[in-house]
């Protein structure tokens, strides 16, 4: 009996160490998925009309910010206005918005 143990062993090594080896490799892909698998947040494209004036302080934080000494998107700006007034009362936004100048509903015609 001895003899056959000694015999069977090793070949049962054999088989199950490649086994073995791959199944840590699955494993370690799957987390690597697991990790890498962050939820990406969709992003919305849209347009907008604002008066000149309006738009050209957009030119101006921009120029602003270079003189500082970094570089600004119009679109990082707009985000940035949008986080700040996410924390305003509804009644000073409503005061604000009453202070701006009534903009044209709709498309200019061509």
């Amino acid at each position: 009996m001895k003899a056959a143990t000694k015999a069977i062993a090793p070949a049962l090594k054999k088989p199950l160490a490649p086994v073995a080896k791959t199944a840590v490799k699955a494993i370690a892909k799957t987390e690597k998925k697991a990790e890498v698998k962050i939820k990406k947040i969709k992003q919305v494209r849209d347009s907008f009309t604002m008066p000149e004036t309006e738009y050209e302080v957009l030119s101006q934080v921009k120029k602003a910010c270079l003189k500082a000494g970094f570089e600004i998107k119009k679109s990082d700006l707009l985000r940035i206005g949008v986080s700040l007034i996410k924390n305003l009362e509804t009644g000073k936004l409503k005061t604000l918005l009453a202070g701006l100048t009534p903009l044209k509903v709709g498309r200019p015609k061509k």
